[in-house]
């Protein structure tokens, strides 16, 4: 047993100090790897419950403060609730009903000024000697191709029926649960400190507060900035005679909600919305108003706006979005910085 002991104490000698804390970190980090994995794992098949829940924390912190002022008023803790819910869905289905009266106005417009660009660019076609004729056997080739895919198109039309039904169940989730995240979220964060150990409630509770309050903020200064954006570069279409500017506008201010890539590609469309539609001219203008825009929104509205509300380095910002849509997609480009802000605000509060 001696001998054992002692070649077991050469062992650990020969062994670098460096090399021994290495060996204890790395199993430590691939366990909790391990663990990350299967909580991800079990995660993706209940993603219809948790992704509705994130939007439910995220709109909470939205409605918080019309929650406490109604409140203050006297309303009960139920109707409180229930009427910021309400006052959600009339905003959103009155942008929905705007957005939508609007591209059915402008279709005809925008179809006609389409149909013009495209008898132009095939009339050039033709100048420069290429053969712009459709045969009969081309166009019965095309029907043909369609009719035997028909069963693939079937199985596409009721996929996006079972999309539409996860979509409708999940707003439901997140609307129930939004209800009670503004009346009882007190009392739900109170069960979950149970799960902490007493001597380090307090400071988790200091700091889940804090991220939290960091949570809101973000979200209302995020609604700020996109809402800027849309102004900017609707407004900018309007007199440009830019067909559909507030559908273009509704859309800039949903894709603001993705930092970086959203303002880009919503601003990409407006321009080429314009090419189509008036012509390069017109296409250069558009630009330069998406262009001045998001000159206003990096340089101004995100350094003194979004800076002093989420203390987040632009290169974390980026990273966090790059992350998010690899791993997740939309969904985890919508939600990344979001969930950064909060760890960032937790962590200091731990401290």
């Amino acid at each position: 047993m001696s001998s054992t002991l002692s070649a077991q104490t050469k062992i650990n000698k020969d062994v670098p100090y460096g090399l021994t804390v290495a060996a204890a970190w790395s199993w430590r980090i691939v366990a909790i790897i391990v663990g990350l994995a299967v909580v991800w794992h079990l995660a993706s098949f209940v993603s219809l419950i948790i992704i509705p829940l994130l939007v439910a924390a995220l709109l909470a912190t939205l409605l918080a403060p019309v929650y406490e002022a109604l409140r203050k008023g006297g309303v009960t803790k139920v109707l409180a609730s229930l009427l910021c819910v309400l006052l959600l869905i009339l905003v959103v289905v009155g942008l929905a009903a705007l957005a939508g009266q609007q591209v059915v106005q402008g279709f005809a417009d925008l179809s006609e000024r389409l149909g013009q660009a495209v008898d132009g660019a095939v009339a050039w076609l033709g100048t420069m000697g290429v053969n712009t004729q459709i045969s009969s056997e081309s166009l019965d080739s095309v029907w043909q191709t369609i009719r035997d895919h028909s069963g693939a198109v079937m199985d596409s039309a009721l996929s996006f029926g079972t999309t539409a039904a996860n979509i409708g169940t999940g707003v439901f989730i997140a609307l129930f649960t939004l209800i009670f995240f503004l009346y009882d979220g007190d009392r739900i964060w109170r069960f979950l400190l149970l799960f902490v150990p007493k001597a380090h409630r307090h400071t988790v509770d200091r700091a889940g507060r804090s991220g939290w309050r960091s949570l809101g903020s973000y979200v209302r200064v995020q609604i700020l900035v996109a809402f800027i954006d849309a102004v900017g570069i609707g407004l900018g279409a309007l007199l440009l005679g830019v067909p559909l500017p507030i559908p273009l506008a509704v859309l800039v201010f949903l894709a603001s909600f993705i930092p970086m890539v959203g303002a880009v590609v919503s601003g990409g469309l407006a321009v080429l919305l314009a090419l189509m539609a008036n012509g390069p001219v017109n296409a250069l203008l558009m630009l330069g108003v998406v262009i001045l825009v998001q000159q206003l929104e990096s340089n101004v509205l995100q350094p003194l706006v979004m800076g002093k509300a989420v203390a987040l380095h632009p290169l974390a910002v980026f990273l966090a979005v790059a992350t998010g849509s690899t791993v997740m997609g939309l969904v985890g480009a919508v939600f990344s910085v979001p969930l950064l802000a909060f760890v960032n605000s937790f962590i200091r509060g731990l401290s």
